[in-house]
């Protein structure tokens, strides 16, 4: 028996001054003996303008993943992000920020609790080569304060291709890579690919 449960969901409210989202990203699929997948993400953002290129952004984020053996992380931050360009054609930010962030590693590991501060920088862009072409990318390095030598990357990347008025095809690229996973078996690095058609409305 296969069982599998997938939700994704994104509220924007933006006034052009402050602007609130919440990303909520659930991963369910289940042998009768393994997780093939097993993750959850719920992540609330809120951003104020202070300039019209320097944003002040706060943050929280809670997620649990099976996989990686993670029961659970909470994280909350604060930092600023900048506009790096005013283009139509193209847009790039970058952002840092400091978070506080608290994991419980799963109960199938040695009892494992951690209390860290990480900093957080990324950059994220979106390019439209053509009319009918989109490529969206946001990228993460989020080291350990206190030992910079554990860090993590991840990478998200989209590409749409509009196929007629408002129907496109859209592929998606997940990577992350942990130095210091919460065990010795956990790969260092996982991605995914995913692609579907994508109706806008």
């Amino acid at each position: 028996d296969i069982f599998r449960i997938t939700n994704k969901g994104f509220i924007q409210f933006n006034d052009q001054t402050n602007l609130w989202l919440f990303l909520n990203d659930l991963n369910i699929q289940k042998t009768e003996d393994d997780d093939l997948v097993n993750r959850g993400i719920q992540h609330l953002r809120y951003n104020r303008k202070i300039t019209n290129c320097i944003k002040w952004e706060a943050f929280g984020q809670i997620q649990y993943d099976a996989i990686s053996q993670i029961d659970f992380r909470g994280l909350l931050g604060t930092g600023i992000r900048i506009k790096l360009s005013t283009s139509e054609h193209y847009r790039f930010h970058a952002g840092t920020s400091v978070m506080y962030e608290h994991e419980k590693a799963s109960n199938t590991v040695i009892e494992r609790i951690q209390n860290d501060l990480r900093g957080s920088g990324y950059l994220s862009f979106t390019i439209y080569p053509t009319p009918y072409i989109r490529i969206i990318s946001t990228n993460y390095y989020q080291p350990k304060l206190e030992q910079f030598s554990d860090y993590r990357l991840s990478n998200n990347t989209s590409v749409i291709f509009e196929i007629y008025k408002n129907l496109g095809f859209k592929a998606n690229f997940n990577y992350n890579y942990d130095t210091v996973p919460v065990s010795p078996s956990i790969p260092r690095t996982q991605y995914e690919l995913t692609n579907g058609i994508l109706y806008s409305f």
